[in-house]
């Protein structure tokens, strides 16, 4: 009777042992799918950065030596922001980069960088898909018992400067080309004033008494 009871114990211990080994070998692997996973998924991010800025030089003759500057500004062409409050649009730094540069090829420019825009950030979605899940898995029990030495793997994300609004006002509004205090100071600049409403009545009795002489 002691003899199976012993067997028994060993054959308990040997099962929960077995499993142990198959949970760590299970969470260990795919923490280094995940993290491999992380690393491609950011290189093919910097992939768009490289072929934006490649776009640059090819169509608008950009040359490398403003290579920092598009760094500067990449993150807003990602938000959307191709004009900033006071920092001018991507037209002006394309032209002040190539003065030479044929204004009538930049719609083309334009396709070319939100094709490459719109990779950028499906890219950038499942890299914060795939953070998300490691992180996760580090996190919760039982693999946080298997990879409590492995740290979080920080990623760099580049979201709309809209974004923040959105959330806080529970809208999205469509983005505009321009910059809406532009938009306003092209809007007070056609608005007439009131001299001139006055000036254009005045001129308009003048022509219809002439007009009833």
């Amino acid at each position: 009777m002691k003899k199976l009871i012993g067997i028994g114990i060993f054959v308990a211990i040997a099962f929960v042992g077995i499993a142990f080994i198959q949970m760590y070998i299970s969470n260990t692997n795919r923490e280094v799918d995940l993290r491999t996973g992380i690393e491609a998924q950011q290189k093919k991010c910097k992939t768009h950065f490289d072929n934006m800025w490649k776009i640059l030089k090819e169509k608008a003759g950009v040359t490398d030596q403003y290579k920092q500057t598009f760094e500067d500004i990449f993150p807003k062409l990602i938000a959307g922001r191709y004009t900033g409050n006071g920092d001018g649009s991507l037209m002006k730094w394309v032209t002040e980069s190539n003065p030479t540069f044929d204004a009538s090829m930049y719609k083309d420019l334009m396709q070319s960088i939100s094709i490459e825009r719109t990779g950028f950030i499906n890219e950038q979605d499942l890299l914060i898909d795939k953070s998300r899940e490691h992180t996760a898995l580090l996190h919760k029990i039982p693999s946080k018992w298997f990879l409590s030495d492995i740290k979080e793997i920080p990623i760099q994300v580049i979201s709309s400067s809209r974004t923040d609004e959105a959330y806080t006002t529970g809208q999205e509004n469509d983005f505009e080309l321009f910059d809406k205090k532009d938009k306003e100071k092209d809007a007070a600049e056609e608005k007439p004033t009131e001299e001139e409403k006055v000036s254009k009545g005045s001129k308009e009795k003048v022509s219809k008494t002439n007009k009833d002489k």
